[in-house]
């Protein structure tokens, strides 16, 4: 089994997430200028150089270092692509060390999984899930305090006081008793020479500075001046500037091309064929994208996919015509259809979306002798480090990944295949890595010759008895597999994709006869990857609502039958009630203007550990045109280590699902994407933005997932607003404007 494989197959207790190596496998790192805390998992590491007192003290190993200029610097393993996670990881740390929010400083891990890899992930280091706060958690807060406890100790020993007379706080030690007092800084040599304690007591929540109050997040402040340095900003010396013309159509394969007027474009230096096309080296991104607009190149499109976006839903629904792989089932579904006074059933389609992130895919590679160097937005270290190794013939560790922030991913970098690393390295090697390479894939290569989130058809019908109950549910799914092809492989489960069927196979409602299938067709040519909150993105939409319409069959009220079938499920029926509340379910909305139609809608959904309640109000035009007034979301994600950011994620997650559900698709024509930008791929405008009120359930347990869990309830949130104006159901998506005009 290799390391890649661990990825699903070595899931770790939380005994495992709590666990520090005892103290033969760690060491504190002690040089001339400070201190660095080194919390090591299985597997062990090397001891660092130290190096001067000017610079940084030792190569990052650890989760925490301490400068003799009194500076904190939490070294982060996951990616900081805008969902806040430096500040969150800060937070945690520096909340168990009682350091100065100020002193704090960030800065990203480099590749090793021996000792920076995702707890909830096994031995693989990446960011991805939702999963960054949930399983750093612990460790994090116990590399705060064996800091914190080494401080102590030095200060005790330093002033011949018992450690227990001693405080911290706001990065001082101090001994009130005596009336000493120092800085981290001054005290980090002599923290150096501490033993590791063998235990470290951690806050109650009661005893919080910093988890669960407002700080300033540690990225904003230089990515407002424009400091920030993401990957357009590397600049090495002699470096090449690479654009790649990629196959119109996904699986064409490349068969001649003619570079001739390409080369007497000023500015270009070099072209050459790589595996995914041909790419155009020059000295800046304008000039490769001129000469690349240049280039003469002939196809071999026999291999190619031929296919329409009406082809594939065509065939998914004839495909769910017959019983799929059984995902879950309760009961005797098929006596209680059987037998049902009233069967309600509904078909719902889902397009294919593409990321779509502000910063499109990047990525610097340097060749050298005896390795490869490389600086990019990192979302899955381990993956990307093994195939550029396996590329290059190196060992993992001769291939340096450099991780700087990114413009957005939404799951774009998280790449099963390393698709966009690999291509900037074998661009770099076609040239004999003569010059470091910034590969740069325009708006358009994002947008036509990437991954997106797969395409689905769901089916669903609900079977009702004479006495008005929800005895039956059936939900028949048919998509393709994101993990079937990865190194997540270990996700299939008797060859079902359990991100496939993710909130439908997980149906949280009471129904007591259930059946959920699904069917997966291996040969569309799509390429498919995880896109913001996965599988949720459309079973939270067929199932909320569906629901609503059974719950309007019943002649119910949707919040309550939804309180009803939750009974089992606190979590989901207290965030429900929470939005409920704050949204002012039960009473009547403003009138609107002569002609306008208003209704309010409701979803709740669970998805990366988290439950979020969502209530939509919207206003419905004559001629079909929707403007959504507000969202109201009940959030419990654990406890809130940042309110603040919760907030910005759920309100950030509206916008995002209401660009998929008002204009978000990626069509097909004879194998070719047809969007190319956002001119035809539209996101959600700012003068679109609902009013959005985010409530966060107080909670002292661990905190769950946030990047992600917003997104799932809005469309369904929504489009059972728009059935409570104007008595229609959409049933596919995008949003077609004539379907709600009066």
């Amino acid at each position: 089994m290799t390391i890649l494989d661990k990825l699903a197959a070595e899931p770790t207790t939380p005994s495992q997430e709590a666990h520090i190596e005892n103290h033969s496998r760690r060491r504190f790192l002690q040089g001339v200028a400070g201190l660095t805390l080194a919390i090591y998992l299985p597997g062990g590491a090397r001891a660092a150089t130290p190096a001067s007192s000017t610079g940084p003290l030792f190569e990052p190993n650890a989760f925490l270092r301490i400068g003799v200029d009194n500076s904190v610097t939490v070294i982060a393993k996951h990616l900081e692509m805008g969902q806040g996670t430096h500040t969150g990881l800060a937070t945690v740390l520096a909340e168990e060390l009682d350091a100065a929010w100020e002193q704090v400083k960030v800065e990203g891990a480099p590749a090793d999984a021996r000792r920076y890899n995702n707890l909830l992930w096994g031995s693989v280091q990446g960011t991805g899930g939702s999963t960054a706060m949930a399983n750093s958690w612990e460790q994090m807060r116990r590399a705060g305090a064996m800091g914190r406890a080494m401080l102590v100790g030095a200060a005790a020993q330093k002033w011949r006081v018992p450690a227990a007379g001693i405080t911290v706080a706001d990065g001082v030690v101090s001994h009130p008793a005596s009336g000493r007092r120092a800085t981290f800084g001054e005290l980090a040599q002599a923290a150096a020479e501490q033993p590791l304690p063998a235990e470290v007591r951690l806050k109650s929540p009661q005893e919080f500075k910093l988890i669960g109050r407002h700080v300033p997040r540690k990225d904003s402040a230089e990515k407002v001046k424009g400091t920030a340095i993401f990957t357009q900003d590397v600049h090495l010396p002699g470096m090449l500037t690479a654009v790649v013309a990629h196959p119109p159509r996904f699986g064409a394969r490349l068969k001649r091309f003619d570079a001739a007027k390409t080369k007497a474009v000023k500015g270009v230096v070099d072209v050459v064929a790589v595996p995914s096309g041909v790419a155009v080296l020059a000295k800046d991104t304008w000039s490769a994208r001129k000469g690349r607009d240049a280039l003469v190149v002939e196809w071999d499109e026999a291999s190619g996919y031929q296919g329409s976006s009406e082809n594939i839903f065509a065939r998914y629904r004839e495909m769910a015509q017959k019983p799929g792989s059984i995902a879950r089932k309760d009961g005797d579904p098929e006596a209680v259809f059987a037998g049902a006074a009233k069967v309600l059933k509904a078909a719902y389609d889902f397009p294919y979306l593409a990321h779509a992130a502000m910063e499109p895919l990047d990525c610097v590679v340097k060749l050298s002798a005896d390795g490869c160097e490389i600086w990019n937005g990192e979302q899955m270290q381990t993956l990307d480090q093994a195939k550029v190794a396996e590329l290059l013939g190196l060992e993992p560790e001769q291939v340096k990944l450099h991780m700087l922030y990114a413009g957005g991913s939404f799951g774009r970098r998280a790449s099963k295949h390393a698709d966009y690393v690999l291509e900037a390295v074998h661009i770099a090697r076609a040239i004999g890595g003569k010059a470091p390479v910034k590969l740069v894939w325009l708006r358009e290569d994002d947008m036509q010759a990437g991954y997106y989130r797969p395409a689905f058809h769901h089916v669903l019908e609900a079977a009702i008895d004479a006495e008005g109950r929800l005895l039956g549910w059936r939900h028949r799914l048919v998509g393709q597999s994101i993990n079937a092809d990865s190194p997540m492989s270990g996700l299939m489960k008797d060859g079902i994709d359990l991100t496939s069927v993710e909130g439908a196979a997980t149906l949280p409602y009471d129904i007591p006869n259930l059946v959920v299938d699904l069917h997966t067709p291996q040969d569309v040519g799509v390429p498919v990857l995880w896109w913001r909150s996965v599988g949720s993105t459309h079973t939270a939409y067929s199932t909320e609502a569906f629901l609503d319409e059974v719950a309007a069959a019943m002649g119910q009220d949707p919040v309550r039958l939804r309180l009803e079938l939750l009974k089992k499920h606190p979590r989901h029926a207290a965030v429900l009630r929470l939005a409920a509340e704050k949204a002012g379910w039960g009473t009547p909305l403003p009138p609107g203007k002569p002609g306008e139609r208003r209704g309010r809608g409701v979803a709740v959904h669970e998805s990366f550990r988290s439950c979020v309640a969502q209530v939509a109000e919207v206003t419905v035009q004559a001629d079909g045109s929707l403007k959504v007034d507000r969202i109201v979301a009940a959030v419990d994600c654990g406890i809130a280590i940042n309110p603040d950011n919760v907030r910005s994620q759920v309100e950030g997650s509206v916008g995002f699902a209401l660009s998929a559900l008002l204009y978000g698709a990626i069509t097909l024509e004879g194998g070719q994407v047809q969007q190319s930008n956002f001119h035809d791929y539209a996101l959600l405008r700012i003068n679109e933005m609902p009013e959005v009120e985010v409530h966060i359930l107080a909670s002292a347990a661990p905190p769950t997932g946030i990047g992600e869990p917003g997104v799932p309830p809005v469309a369904p949130a929504v489009a059972n607003a728009i059935a409570a104006a104007t008595g229609k159901r959409l049933r596919r998506l995008p949003i077609d404007p004539a379907e709600l005009k009066a």
